[in-house]
């Protein structure tokens, strides 16, 4: 066992601070230009805006521009004319692979009955979908939608169509105005997530740290999950295939939850000590009422409408409790 730096406990500490108690603005278009000089490189620490967005997020008129970076559909060493050829870049090879996707449709459609199936599944999920506000004006292209996860499915040897997807596309639509963008971001935030709401990929092991970490850091709910609430843990899969969407009463929730994602602060796999904290808001009513598992699923489903930024400070602070402990290596490997 180890134990970790008291620096990175203290980091965590004063951000969970930050976010809640010592709230500053979000981070607008003004002081996000200051992060870049003359030439549109940057002339702040990639660490430093990373640390800034953990504790403060960012304003609506930045956070299309700062994802991209997150994200690496930019380059975070790159200056404003780099930028420019790369975004050129990407959507011609975005028209590429449409043009690719033309050509061997046929192809799949006759010879690969996962395609079809896959297909099928899309529309049924999009269609399914509101793609209007609450005065009528539509938020979301359907059809762009259904080709943008089409794609994704044929070029993405790594990570099929799940249902869920089709509900994180539809996000990076509304924060968009490109098509290829969409495309690549959801594309680039799969990758650096680790595929983490990925059936075959993040999720398994992600449930399988989320049980160690409760074994570790809360033996009395383990015990209980171990008993009465056997198989919960494995059954919340849906908070890590969503990433978490069904928690937050708003799409600005959401997003605000993954930029923090995308920043690696305040540290790797950040989602499993959100799952966590998640837990940890049932576990009084689930012990003293001595809950048995379906039960304990209830009231896990039941934690709707919540506020991003409480449980963003929340999971800082198991964070910050985590690592002034003596960590198992394998807890130790996968948050740092």
């Amino acid at each position: 066992m180890t134990t970790l730096s008291p620096e990175n406990s203290l980091s965590a500490r004063l951000s969970a601070s930050f976010i809640l108690e010592k709230r500053k603005p979000s981070i607008d278009k003004t002081e996000w230009d200051g992060f870049f000089d003359e030439n549109g490189q940057l002339a702040k620490s990639r660490d430093f805006i990373c640390v800034n967005i953990l504790e403060r997020g960012l304003h609506p008129s930045v956070k299309t521009e700062a994802w991209k970076f997150l994200t690496g559909y930019y380059s975070w060493q790159s200056s404003q004319d780099e930028r420019l050829t790369m975004d050129s870049a990407r959507r011609k090879n975005y028209e590429s692979l449409c043009q690719m996707y033309e050509k061997i449709q046929p192809l799949l459609e006759n010879l690969h009955r996962n395609f079809l199936e896959t297909r099928n599944n899309i529309t049924c999920d999009i269609q399914k979908l509101y793609d209007k506000d609450p005065l009528g004006n539509v938020l979301i292209d359907k059809k762009k939608l259904e080709k943008i996860l089409l794609l994704s499915y044929v070029c993405n040897s790594q990570a099929e169509y799940q249902r869920g997807f089709h509900h994180m596309v539809m996000l990076f639509q509304l924060m968009v105005e490109h098509d290829h963008e969409t495309f690549w971001f959801f594309h680039f935030f799969l990758q650096k997530t680790e595929h983490s709401c990925v059936i075959n990929i993040g999720v398994s092991k992600n449930l399988n740290m989320l049980n160690d970490l409760i074994n570790f850091m809360d033996p009395v709910f383990a015990e209980h999950l171990r008993g009465k609430g056997a198989g919960t843990v494995q059954s919340l899969f849906p908070w890590f295939c969503f990433c978490f969407q069904r928690a937050f009463k708003s799409f600005e929730d959401v997003w605000r939850l993954w930029e923090v994602l995308l920043t690696g602060k305040p540290c790797r796999n950040f989602q499993v000590l959100v799952a966590y904290s998640l837990l940890q808001m049932v576990r009084e009513q689930v012990l003293k009422e001595s809950m048995v598992g379906n039960d304990i699923l209830l009231a896990c489903n039941n934690l709707i409408d919540l506020d991003a930024d409480e449980v963003i400070s929340a999971a800082c602070l198991v964070y910050a409790e985590l690592i002034q402990k003596d960590v198992p290596q394998p807890l130790k490997d996968f948050f740092l």
